[in-house]
């Protein structure tokens, strides 16, 4: 009878040793599953990573503290293999990434002088409003009418901000990146950055090669107040101090703070059209703001031809043009997805170009699952966000 015992105790703990094995070689395979998923499927929410607050993931987001953290990235394209971000106020986030975001986090800022001019250097992550508060408070003027503009320094020359008759480009004198084919630091002086209206070199050439480090301002110590647009005409004698307050407050009061609702700020370029469209324009559409650019050229704005085609307050779910400015698209309740987004900027192209002829192009970059995308496509073209619009499931 013993021996029975013993032999039935022998076969419970057979058995759950082979159970116990089992479990561990379960636990083995869920690991595996887990780690193959999650390096294939994004995960990361970048929903707090970009102004517009769309909901969407990424594989994962990592960040630059030196410069020697971005030899970890040569050989890649930025926008393809890894998505480089600032602040993201200038990007939407319509689909998952399948890929890495980098964040840059250089920080530094110097002033020098001579008789004439200041030089002033300031690292790519420095925030560009507080960095606008800080030259005034040096008694640097010049950049007062770029206020609040969101994003940073090294942002600004991508870009080539602008506001309130100011662009960046009249006072950066260089620009140092981190040239991704080589592994080197380079410098570019104003002129070869190509400076146009909302563009430069490194929206094209540079777009996927280049690391913006720091960028190189020069500043005149002779000022001249440029107080030409709307309230900041009627301030007499304006100092750099009243420009920067008038500014911001006309800022605050037309355009939503991305803190509290999700929006790029302005979504749309002004179009550029030819001196005999803008004749044409003119005649057929009297009171249309155009504003000349040179002697061949006059610039629209954008937010007056979007109003006009009946647009202001138009929503599509969560995502709508803003009722005070048309120019802008906010995520009213940040619950908002990027077919959405999708659909109500093909809405507002389309009623634009039906209602006055002039394509509509973007200040605002776009990305999906693979990278960057072309977000609008001249007429007759597919854009490459059709998939996005027809995409089933798209979050």
């Amino acid at each position: 009878m013993l021996a029975g015992v013993e032999h039935a105790f022998r076969t419970v703990i057979v058995n759950l040793l082979c159970l116990q094995c089992v479990i561990f070689l379960v636990t083995d395979i869920l690991r595996i599953i887990s780690h193959l998923i999650l390096s294939v499927i994004p995960v990361i929410s970048v929903q707090s990573f970009h102004t517009f607050q769309l909901q969407a993931n990424a594989k994962r987001i990592s960040s630059i503290d030196s410069i020697e953290d971005c030899r970890r990235y040569i050989g890649r394209k930025n926008g393809k293999d890894f998505i480089l971000l600032g602040e993201g106020s200038n990007c939407v986030f319509v689909e998952d990434y399948y890929g890495e975001i980098v964040i840059p986090k250089l920080f530094g800022k110097s002033i020098e002088e001579d008789n004439s001019n200041f030089f002033v250097d300031a690292s790519a992550s420095e925030n560009w409003h507080e960095f606008v508060i800080w030259l005034l408070a040096n008694k640097v003027y010049g950049l007062e009418n770029l206020a609040l503009i969101p994003g940073t320094v090294g942002a600004s020359p991508i870009q080539n901000i602008g506001a309130y008759g100011i662009e960046v480009c009249q006072f950066i004198s260089s620009v140092d990146y981190f040239d991704l084919t080589c592994g080197e630091i380079k410098t570019l002086d104003a002129q070869a950055c190509n400076f146009g209206y909302r563009d430069s070199v490194f929206k094209g050439e540079l777009k996927a090669t280049a690391i913006i480090t720091k960028v190189r301002f020069t500043i005149p110590k002779q000022w001249t107040a440029v107080a030409t647009y709307g309230s900041l005409a009627d301030i007499d004698n304006p100092t750099a101090e009243q420009i920067f307050t008038e500014v911001v407050k006309i800022r605050q009061s037309k355009l939503p703070d991305p803190e509290l609702t999700g929006n790029a700020g302005s979504f749309f370029k002004n179009p550029i059209v030819d001196k005999q469209t803008a004749d044409t324009l003119a005649n057929k559409f009297p009171g249309m703001p155009l504003y000349k650019v040179n002697d061949g050229e006059s610039k629209i704005a954008a937010g007056w031809l979007i109003d006009q085609a009946g647009l202001k307050g138009k929503t599509i779910n969560d995502i709508a043009v803003h009722q005070n400015q048309a120019l802008v698209l906010i995520n009213t309740n940040n619950n908002g997805c990027g077919k959405d987004l999708v659909a109500l900027v093909d809405e507002v192209c389309n009623t634009v170009f039906a209602k006055f002829g002039i394509e509509l192009s973007t200040e605002v970059r776009c990305f999906g699952h693979e990278g960057e995308l072309n977000l609008l496509a001249k007429k007759g073209e597919e854009s490459e966000l059709t998939a996005v619009k027809n995409a089933k499931g798209t979050r």
